[in-house]
């Protein structure tokens, strides 16, 4: 959902300036998907487009919280997390020790579905509360944070993924994140490829009660295996001994960290790059079962253009959006070409 830039502003909602302003970009991920939250390896990159906080102090016990994309005002009693979009901001109120009321303006062109909103609207919201009260507090605690709003206020166990690349990642280089270490380092992409991202126009269902219960399975099978997380298993055949779902659930985590290191060999092409991706799509839709067969019709055919090396659904699956690798400069063209052959099938979707 694109901002709307002709609306209202921090100043014409509440009647002066805010104090602080801060944004922070939302991101896609190249490869290393649901790996995160087993200590693996994940490549993502920033994206253009953020989301952007305006904050001040108002000198009640209550927050008021508007987001000019959803026209929505909120008044949350300090102390309180509220519901629809509060909870991301006053979980990170809470947790940064916050006591009196603020004002919040929210802005964002982060599309939803796959491409971390809701990071980088806890990474800008922090930024914008680090400003305002200086907090000690560096990139990495930062976006430590934003995972602990998600865990205690928002109700889902993400893994550190989104929020490190929200807070640490730019939209030059990936950025590979041992998620396990917190150790990191920047990539460059793949020699004459860039990268597409497009809506499936699917709004992801069961996002979140589906990234919960894909969680507590592959917890499980790190214990049926005796090991403190999936990334201690380094032979997939290993996993070959769980009860089926375990064995699939836990395949992909396994094969998913390998083909992250694989990418990092020396010596890998934007097409060895693209067959890694397409990989991991297939195990994402087969063995994770967190991809849709719209997003499946969708990558097929971007897999299936002369221009592009590889594509793949990206974020936490159930719809949302997907990420191709294609010949630099051409991106746009296979934009129009692939959109044009996925509207005929059914859906409008935007690139």
């Amino acid at each position: 959902m694109s901002a709307d830039t002709t609306g209202p502003s921090y100043a014409a909602v509440f009647g002066a300036p805010p104090a602080v302003t801060a944004s922070a970009p939302g991101r896609v991920n190249l490869l290393g998907e649901h790996t995160d939250y087993q200590g693996g390896f994940v490549l993502p990159t920033a994206i253009p487009q953020q989301a952007t906080v305006n904050l001040g102090r108002n000198g009640t016990s209550e927050h008021v919280l508007h987001s000019a994309n959803l026209n929505q005002t909120l008044r949350i009693p300090v102390g309180e997390v509220g519901e629809g979009f509060a909870p991301y901001l006053t979980g990170c109120f809470a947790l940064s020790g916050v006591q009196e009321g603020l004002n919040a303006f929210i802005t964002s062109d982060v599309p939803s579905g796959g491409l971390s909103s809701s990071a980088a609207l806890e990474v800008a919201t922090l930024r914008a509360l680090r400003q305002l009260n200086s907090l000690d507090l560096d990139d990495v605690a930062l976006a430590l944070r934003g995972v602990q709003v998600e865990h205690e206020f928002v109700g889902v166990m993400c893994g550190v993924m989104d929020q490190m690349a929200s807070s640490l990642a730019d939209t030059r280089t990936m950025l590979l994140i041992d998620t396990r270490s917190l150790e990191r380092r920047a990539v460059p992409f793949p020699q004459g490829a860039e990268i597409l991202v497009i809506d499936s126009g699917v709004p992801r269902r069961l996002a979140e009660s589906g990234y919960n219960e894909r969680r507590a399975q592959v917890e499980e099978a790190s214990r049926l295996l005796g090991v403190p997380q999936l990334r201690d298993v380094t032979d997939p055949t290993a996993v070959e001994t769980l009860p089926p779902v375990l064995r699939e659930r836990a395949r992909h985590v396994v094969t998913e960290n390998g083909r992250v290191l694989a990418a990092l060999e020396p010596g890998v092409d934007a097409a060895r790059f693209g067959t890694l991706m397409n990989a991991s799509h297939a195990s994402l839709r087969d063995d994770y079962q967190v991809s849709h067969e719209r997003v499946d019709e969708l990558v097929a055919l971007l897999q299936a253009h002369p221009e592009v090396f590889g594509a793949r659904m990206t974020g936490a699956g159930f719809g949302g959006a997907v990420v191709a690798l294609v010949r630099e400069g051409q991106a746009s063209a296979v934009a129009q070409t692939v959109l044009a052959q996925y509207s005929e099938q059914g859906t409008q979707v935007v690139p």
